[in-house]
Formats: structure tokens, sequence, C-alpha cells
């Protein structure tokens, strides 16, 4: 179980309620029912979205070695038995050794049995399950660096539940009605380099009658005694593993994009087939054309990852699709990594930021299209702080932690989203897309390193660019600005020069910093090279300067008090969501010890106290939320519900009535907080004993 909350906690979006840690949502506890999108107000997208989106599910830490096989192809044989929740397969592997080995080891979903292993010729080898969901298979003789083989596994099993998942606690395969998915993470074909080593693939997927089945590639049906058989072909080198097959609807807002539904959510598709529309046409536009322009965006079940994504495929929990902000969020996410993840990837997970940052940071550039700028600037506040979380080793050397950790995640999708963003301010925003685009172009269908997007970043934006990368992914930290200045009139009413200095604490530190500079006329905005602990600045105006501001479109990664408060509440979340309340509470004193004030860093306590049925303490929690800094807005209706809650709970109803009516007359219905309050004015609030 602690595993499966990681895994539904750790992307901005990317579960907001798969969002940054929903540093706006009021419920946590709904957060984690939900996992994916529940964020009302602001961004708040940070470690959800990390984990759902791009390694959402990465090698665990024992399988972070040198790779010592490259898979090149597959050709795969598979029946599903929905009625009995069966697979049943044959996989041809190509694939050429890496180096000299007396074995080759393949990952292979926990649940599948394997029957035999053989080479071309039908000559059984040595094959034994390992640990970690793997199989060991010894040739007569060793492997030979530079020579290329090929092996045909026979196996079969019962995927219907979480047993054997390469993931503790999460389903990735499932053969079942209404809907069959065999996700690439979910290891249902023997395979290697999770997310880095690239492959092409013939599969064929038979089952009975009445089903969509959707998959990578050129398709056929054919049809003989075993049912239907769905072919498809993936002549590219990628990531084709994944396959889903529903009873569905079928929407197509354009040729090229097909949406799928279950009749839960039918009446959904059409605005949401024309969000994807739209969101794969601004992709197009900025990154290029993809390496398919076909989009199947597919409805998941609700007992597995709330999105999934794969060439030609954007899947999605069937409860996001809808028409909501994080809703469309959340898709646009999915969509990017048709971008990046599947026309480039990762040479090893210490490249990951770069498609993990990148198809988050895509998310961030529809926002900013779609919604303007002021939306990108609230959502960058809580990247930010998922950025912060957990800084401790430079980013080009995340490889060494846990993928499925917390510190992965915000490291390579939230760091790595505003290394793109930092990037853009650095270069301006023409050289920012000819370095996407050369980026997509050069690398298409191959992996990247990070000394590759440096040399390209340098080459296309015809700058050199070693301190800012020195800086950002050989570094850590975030700089602190204080600004300091005085202000001289000019003779013969030529207005006022301001003398000042940027100070931070980063001494290698070295960007243009953008002023803003309020005067009693106009506003002045200057940019202003940052290099080392203290630059100086020198700007005249014609009015008299009444403030200045460092940065004030959220152009660089920095650290403030407010910010550290974000930071502790976001670890907060983090451990409750994972169990450790203890921790959490701990992390949201520090935020109180930050700033006293916080309504946010109170409301959590009171939350986490509720949960663990401290009700005076809790209830204490909510007032103080109440007497603080009103951010975000919505702790003032949320904290009145939740002490109405507690008071039905102590059996106190009359003081439990106005807490509800003060919450309608707040008039913020965040996350259905009015509907809340109107139903418990009608019926008494009552504890479930599973809370």
């Amino acid at each position: 179980m602690k595993m499966r909350m990681m895994n539904c906690l750790g992307m901005s979006f990317l579960c907001p309620n798969l969002g940054a840690q929903n540093l706006s949502a009021p419920s946590f506890r709904a957060f984690a029912k939900e996992p994916a999108l529940s964020l009302s107000k602001g961004w708040g997208q940070a470690f959800a979205l990390a984990i759902l989106l791009g390694f959402a599910l990465t090698l665990p830490a024992q399988q972070q070695l040198k790779p010592t096989l490259d898979i090149t192809g597959y050709t795969i044989n598979a029946q599903l038995s929905p009625a009995d929740h069966k697979l049943s397969a044959t996989a041809q592997v190509t694939f050429t050794a890496l180096n000299d080995t007396d074995t080759a080891i393949f990952e292979l979903h926990g649940a599948l049995k394997v029957e035999k292993v053989a080479d071309t010729s039908g000559k059984p080898l040595t094959g034994e399950r390992g640990p970690n969901a793997t199989v060991i298979v010894t040739p007569p003789a060793p492997l030979v660096k530079g020579h290329q083989y090929t092996y045909v596994f026979t196996y079969d099993g019962m995927l219907n539940g979480d047993a054997g998942s390469p993931v503790e606690g999460l389903k990735l395969a499932q053969v079942g009605d209404p809907i069959s998915y065999l996700l690439y993470a979910g290891r249902w074909f023997p395979m290697v380099g999770y997310m880095t080593d690239r492959f092409a693939a013939d599969i064929h997927i038979t089952l009975p009658s009445g089903y969509q089945v959707i998959g990578s590639g050129p398709t056929n049906i054919s049809h003989g005694t075993a049912g239907e058989q769905h072919n498809f072909h993936w002549a590219k080198s990628g990531f084709p593993g994944t396959i889903i097959a529903g009873k569905f609807s079928v929407l197509s807002p354009a040729p090229n994009i097909h949406v799928y539904t279950t009749e839960a959510h039918k009446q959904s598709a059409q605005d949401y087939g024309h969000t994807a529309l739209n969101e794969f046409a601004f992709f197009t536009s900025n990154f290029g054309v993809p390496e398919s322009t076909q989009l199947n965006v597919v409805e998941l079940p609700t007992d597995t990852m709330p999105v999934a994504w794969a060439p030609e495929i954007a899947a999605i929990g069937g409860t996001h699709i809808g028409t909501r902000v994080n809703d469309t969020r959340l898709l646009a996410n999915t969509i990017s990594h048709q971008w990046w993840g599947s026309e480039i990837s990762p040479a090893s997970l210490n490249d990951a930021w770069i498609t993990n940052g990148m198809s988050r940071y895509g998310e961030l550039m529809y926002l900013e299209d779609s919604a303007g700028r002021s939306a990108l600037n609230a959502a960058i506040q809580d990247v930010s702080a998922g950025a912060l979380a957990y800084d401790t080793i430079p980013l080009t050397s995340v490889g060494r932690l846990d993928p499925f950790s917390p510190q992965f995640q915000s490291m390579t999708l939230e760091k790595g989203s505003l290394v793109f963003h930092m990037l853009r301010w650095e270069v301006g925003n023409d050289s920012f897309l000819k370095i996407l685009r050369a980026t997509l172009s050069q690398f298409t269908d191959k992996s990247i390193k990070t000394s590759d997007f440096e040399k390209v970043a340098e080459a296309q934006s015809q700058q050199q660019l070693t301190p800012f990368f020195a800086q950002w992914l050989d570094g850590t930290g975030a700089p602190l600005f204080n600004n300091k200045y005085a202000v001289y009139r000019l003779g013969n009413n030529k207005g006022f020069r301001t003398i000042g200095e940027i100070q931070q604490d980063l001494d290698l530190f070295n960007m243009p910093v953008e002023l803003r500079i309020e005067t009693d006329g106009k506003t002045e905005i200057r940019r202003i090279d940052v290099v080392g602990s203290d630059s100086q600045f020198v700007v005249d105006t014609f009015g008299r300067p009444r403030h200045i501001t460092i940065d004030p479109d959220n152009w660089i990664l920095t650290n403030s008090p407010d910010m550290q408060v974000r930071v502790h509440i976001l670890r907060g979340q983090q451990l409750v969501a994972q169990g450790d309340n203890t921790g959490g509470l701990d992390e949201y004193q520090n935020a109180l010890k930050a700033n006293p004030n916080s309504s946010l860093a109170s409301y959590r306590i009171g939350e986490v106290l509720f949960t663990m049925r401290n009700y005076q303490a809790s209830i204490n929690a909510y007032r103080d939320a109440l007497r603080g800094d009103d951010e975000p807005k919505w702790t003032e209706v949320w904290s009145h519900i939740q002490i109405g809650k507690i008071f039905d709970i102590t059996g106190q109803r009359e003081r439990a009535v106005p807490e509800y009516r003060q919450a309608l007359q707040t008039n913020d219905n965040t996350q259905g907080a009015l509907n809340e309050a109107r139903k418990y004015l009608q019926t008494p609030y009552k504890r479930d004993d599973n809370e």
C-alpha cells in the first residue's frame, strides 16, 4: 500500500489530485482517494503528475545497473480470456549482447509462469525465475558482445489483481471485463531497460469478438476459431508495448484523433476529444510533427494508473475524462509524451530530467497559451516547491536514487521542467523553440544524453551556456535574492537614477535577472546580469521609483521564506500520503515556524489530527487556520466545514449548524464546499468506521 500511494503522489500532475502535491486543494484525504487532478484553484500538481507521467513507474533501485542486453525487436502472440482473467503468450525476442555474459536477464510480470524458453531452432534453453520479477536464461555458451540473438518465450498466467506486479500494490496488467489493459510498465512481456531500451514490435492480440483493441502502429483484424486477432505493427524504435481492450464507444473529433470511452463517460467524450485535438495541434506547432500523427485517447479503469502513454496512445482514468482544468492539464501532460518520452527517450536515469521535465513543461506551455501568463505564474509557484523539496544532489546524478522515491520524481519532473523554463528566459522564446525542435529532429527514435542536449542548446541559441547548465544540472540549491538600492534626483528635470545591488547566496550564480521598476509614471523593465553574490545595477527613469521587484514573472527558481513554507507543506503531504502522520505533522510544524500565520499549514495539521481522531487538537488547528493569513482562500470555507463535522461527531449538533452556515456565507465552492455544507445542514455528519 505504501508503494501504491507513492505512485499516486509523486506528478505534478500530475496526479492533481495528481497535481503538485496539492498545495491548493482542500482535502488531502480526497486527493489520496481519487488520484489525479483535484485542484480547483492554483496549480498544485507537482508530485502526483510526477509519478504518473514520464517515469511514474521506473526501474527499482537494484535494476539501475548498466544494461547488458539491447532488445531491438519483438514478435508477440497473446491470447486474452477476459472471462477467466488469463493471458497466454509467446514472445520472440531479438537482442544484442552489450557485454560478454554467461546469462541473459529479463524482467517479466511475477504472475506469469514461463513454460519454455528456446532459441529459434526450438532448442530449449535453461531458464529460471530470479528476484524482483526477473527471468534468468542461461545459454549453452556465453553471449558474445556485439552478437545478435533471438529467444522465444512461452508463458501464461492469471492477471487479476496486483499479485506479481513490478510495483507493489499497483495493478499494471489486468485481463477482464469491461476493460483489459496490458501496460508497458506491467512487464507483461520479457523486457529490459524500462523506458531506456527502445524496440520495434509486431504484436498480435486474440480475444473474443466485441472488443475494441488499441495498440501502437498500423492495425488490422483477422478472424479465427479462437476469436478476433488484432495485429499491430510498430517498425520504429520506441516503446509500443501497451495494449488496451474494452467494450468502448468511439468518437473521432478529427480523422487522426479517436476517443475510446465506456458508456459511463460517453457524454464527456465530445468535449474531451476537442480538447485533445487542440492540445495535439498546440504541441505540433511548437515541437514539430510527431513520429505519428495518430492519437488514441483511451479510458482506463480506476484500479490502475490514472494515466499511461505509448506511441499513438494517451490513456486516462475514466474519472478524469472531462472539461475541468485539471482534466485538461492531465491530458496535455500525457499527450506531450508523444514527443518527450516516445519520440526521444533518456539514455539513462541520469538523463530522465529531459523527458520528464519537458513533458511537464509542455503542459505548462499549453496552460499559458490557453489560460494566460497569470495561470502559468501561479503554476510555477507550486512547481518550484516540488523542485526544492528534495534538491540535495545534482539532476545529472539522480540515477543513484530509487526512481519510485519522491526525491527522484521531484527532481526530474519539477526541477527538470524549471530548467526548461529558465532556459527559455536565458535564450529567448525563438531560440528556445529552435532548441526543442532541433533536439527532437536530431534524436528522433533515439535516446539522448544530457551532454547531447547541452550541445544542441548551445548550437541553436549561439550562446555559451556552460554557467547555466553547471548551476542547474550539476549543482543544487536556488538563490535567495535581496535588493538594496538608493534613488537620486538628476538635475535639469532629467528624472531619477537608481543605484542598487542584487545580493544572493550562490557564489557561482550567473544569469540574467529581470527588474520591474514601478515609478510615479510608467513601469520600467530592465534585464540585469547577475554574476556571483553581489551585482550592481544603475537604472535611469523619468518618474521617481516607488518599488523594485526582482524576477516579477517567476522566470528563475528562487528560494524565499514563503517558498520554504510551501516546501515543508509539500513534504508533509508526501509523508501523510505514505502513512507517516508523525513525520507529516513535523513538516507542517516546520511550515508554521517559517510562517506562524500560515492558514494552509494549520489546516493540514487539523486534517491529520482529524484522521487520528484527536478532535480537540484538530479543532484548535482549524481555528488557527481561520485566524491565519487566509492563504489559500479555500481554507476558510473548509475549516468551518471540518469544525462542523467535529461538533457533529461529538454530539454537539447545535454548534455544528452555525459552522455549516458560516461556510455557506463565504460563497466559496472550492471542490464542492458549498454542496458539502448544505448536505450536513440537512443531515448531521457521521464518520465512517473505515475513515
